[in-house]
């Protein structure tokens, strides 16, 4: 075992990959919660889809561990987990087996891309204004439902939407989570998404529900029957997807398309900013074994389809375990198995009310929209069109067409200011794909 994952060769040893394997498990272990409830909304049997996350965090774990030797987690991916929830499915009206369907080949594409230098040409005709743009959208949108989710934003016939009932202990709950998580990252303290949903979760325990009455009272938080339990109900989502659907539906190609998109550029960004971060890159900036990287990351995503779960992609919360000394594949295999043991909690998991989840979704989001920092700004084409997909993404309750509208934007600027000849091809072939979507819509 030493020798396979080089812990000589990675100045590291045993003991020291231990700690960075729980540490990143600790950091990302609130997948298990947040990502059953989202997909919950999809009518997805929500223990069925713990049991698939653990189980394709686990396998991605592995994979990335035994093909790469990199301490890279994977899990199904927040953003993406959205999409397939609210507007795949709720908003566009496709079954969740569909969107399942879409998820697989969307990893099918994306393996078949990761062996080829078409995945580096896709990437290079996605503008860096557009590709932060794009991040920090989907960020906003999750942020946005989290923020309905906590009661802190509600529908309003005046101003279109305001601020929830601050009188109300659930609202004030929520928000209470959100600073707790915002203090502990703070404090630089590990598992601060996870401590803040325990801590709710708890005081969940002692505040009653708003609906809860004198004849019966109900708590936010119900104390489950049993702690662990044999897991049972994967058949639920496992392999229920419907294999053809993409070909019976060409509408549907276009979310496949902004799939493969976001599986991109969340892959190849994460991968690439660990490997930084971890010291991996070779003298010429340069990850080694970069292919094994992402093609482990979409097989992943094919397994995860396959159990039943959205987009399983490289976690960010992996540099956790980095900053505790992680530098091998082993440490990936430690939180693989944490995942695997995970399952048997599931009950424990399950009594976690929804508002201790709404904090969580609103901190992750705001962290993707961090990633405006890193917009070219002196160059009005790309700062404009970076700014109008942050906006529009959640504003039309839509990835694909903030997306479009953001592509469009750039193309139609770039041609009219004389650069038409700066465009990569493949930006070209991306817009007119939009435009086909369009028309054909």
């Amino acid at each position: 075992m030493l020798k396979f994952f080089q812990f000589e060769a990675h100045k590291t040893n045993l003991r020291t990959e231990l700690i960075a394997g729980l540490t990143t498990f600790t950091a990302m272990a609130y997948i298990l919660v947040v990502n059953p409830m989202l997909l919950g909304n999809a009518g997805m049997d929500p223990q069925a889809v713990m049991i698939a996350t653990a189980i394709a965090a686990a396998i991605g774990c592995f994979l990335m561990a035994f093909l790469a030797n990199y301490p890279i987690a994977l899990a199904p991916g927040m953003g993406t987990n959205a999409y397939f929830a609210f507007i795949i499915v709720l908003g566009m009206g496709i079954p969740w087996q569909g969107a399942l369907s879409l998820t697989f080949w969307n990893g099918i594409i994306f393996l078949l891309l990761s062996a080829s230098g078409i995945r580096k040409q896709i990437i290079d005709a996605v503008p860096k204004g557009l590709q932060v743009g794009i991040q920090a959208g989907i960020g906003f949108f999750i942020a946005l439902l989290g923020l309905k989710a906590a009661g802190l934003v509600q529908a309003s016939p005046a101003t279109i939407i305001t601020h929830g009932d601050f009188s109300n202990p659930v609202v004030l709950l929520g928000l209470g989570g959100l600073f707790a998580i915002c203090i502990l990252t703070v404090w630089r303290i590990p598992g601060a998404i996870i401590i803040s949903m325990l801590a709710l979760a708890i005081s969940g325990l002692f505040i009653l529900t708003p609906e809860s009455t004198a004849q019966t009272p109900t708590m936010i938080t119900t104390i489950p029957e049993n702690f662990f339990a044999l897991p049972s109900g994967l058949g639920e989502t496992f392999l229920q997807l419907d294999w053809l659907y993409p070909f019976k539906n060409f509408a549907s190609l276009q979310v496949l398309f902004v799939l493969l998109i976001l599986d991109l550029f969340d892959s190849v960004g994460t991968i690439i900013g660990l490997s930084r971060r971890a010291k991996l890159l070779d003298e010429n900036e340069q990850l080694p074994r970069a292919n094994r990287a992402l093609s482990a990351d979409a097989m992943a995503s094919i397994c995860g389809a396959l159990l039943g779960t959205s987009t399983t992609t490289s976690y960010v919360e992996s540099a956790a375990g980095i900053e505790a000394g992680g530098r091998t594949g082993f440490t990936s295999v430690v939180v693989g198995l944490c995942f695997l043991i995970a399952i048997f909690c599931y009950p424990m998991i399950a009594a976690i009310p929804a508002i201790a989840t709404a904090p969580a979704l609103i901190f992750v989001g705001l962290l993707m929209g961090e990633g405006l920092r890193h917009v070219p700004y002196e160059e009005y084409t790309e700062r404009v069109t970076a700014i109008l997909t942050a906006i529009t993404i959640p504003l039309f309750f839509s990835v694909t067409h903030g997306i479009a509208i953001g592509f469009l934007l750039y193309i139609f600027l770039r041609v009219t200011s004389g650069k038409a000849r700066q465009l990569h091809w493949m930006t070209y072939a991306i817009g007119a794909m939009f435009v086909l979507f369009y028309i054909v819509e």
